[in-house]
């Protein structure tokens, strides 16, 4: 058995070498629906009905023990229906707001994601459960995803554009501590932190796999004939990409 690591592109590939660091016998199956990607800018209604479809294909295809569905996008829009169609555990992504605002000391965080991350209730929820003393900005953009999907293909990026409307904002030069709400921006971290020393970025590569071993700890990891296999929707990485990541083979998905 395996554990289906769902992202849009290369982002959850974050969470999965995470998931291989705490738990290196686990299975895992990953699936990026990169022929559909972004998701971020595409409305909701379009968005429902093609995720859960997906990802009720890659089930049946590969019966996974659970699904980690490393994409805040995808989680904050398709949880509820996934959860109501399946009995296996299916595990979402959380914007590390929580230990953001703890970790505050002006009280003043950012938030990056998408613009469909941004717009939806889901953040303003738990922006109102755990930074409820804060003075919460953010900015939903589409260019993050993007520039994370060409550094994984080995190109230099320029973030300080991208990120620079955030401090723009009335109060941004107050933030110190910034929760990064798309799994893509993990391959960023180098360029906001050269860029900005001064500020916490909290990534939710590591808190999304810790959680997944925490409500899977009953299952016992086990064997799958697909694990340790990528597949895609759209264009095929190479092994060499996805090799550091524990992923020896690659394929097209549906197969």
């Amino acid at each position: 058995m395996a554990f289906l690591v769902f992202d849009s592109g290369i982002g959850g590939l974050g969470v999965a070498r995470e998931l291989r660091r705490l738990e290196p016998a686990q299975g895992l199956i990953y699936l990026a629906d990169n022929g559909f990607f972004p998701y971020g800018e595409k409305p909701d209604e379009v968005l429902l009905p093609h995720i859960v479809e997906v990802i009720g294909k890659a089930i049946a295809a590969f019966s996974p023990q659970a699904v980690v569905v490393a994409c805040n996008t995808a989680s904050t829009i398709a949880l509820p229906a996934l959860r109501a169609a399946y009995s296996l555990p299916i595990i979402g992504c959380v914007p590390p707001v929580k230990p953001a605002a703890a970790a505050s000391t002006s009280k003043t965080i950012g938030v990056l994601a998408t613009a469909a991350t941004v717009r939806r209730p889901y953040l303003s929820g738990l922006i109102e459960a755990f930074a409820p003393g804060c003075n919460v900005l953010s900015l939903g953009t589409p260019a993050l995803a993007e520039l994370a999907e060409r550094k994984f293909r080995g190109e230099a990026v320029d973030v300080e554009a991208a990120i620079a409307p955030l401090f723009r904002q009335e109060g941004g030069q107050h933030i110190d501590a910034i929760a990064l709400g798309c799994t893509h921006y993990t391959f960023l971290q180098p360029e906001f932190l050269t860029l900005r020393p001064d500020i916490s970025w909290f990534d939710p590569a590591l808190p999304v796999a810790r959680h997944t071993l925490r409500v899977t700890g009953d299952l016992t990891p086990g064997k799958n004939q697909n694990a340790g296999t990528a597949f895609f929707t759209g264009e095929v990485l190479s092994p060499a990409l996805l090799a550091p990541f524990g992923f020896t083979g690659a394929g097209t998905f549906p197969p």
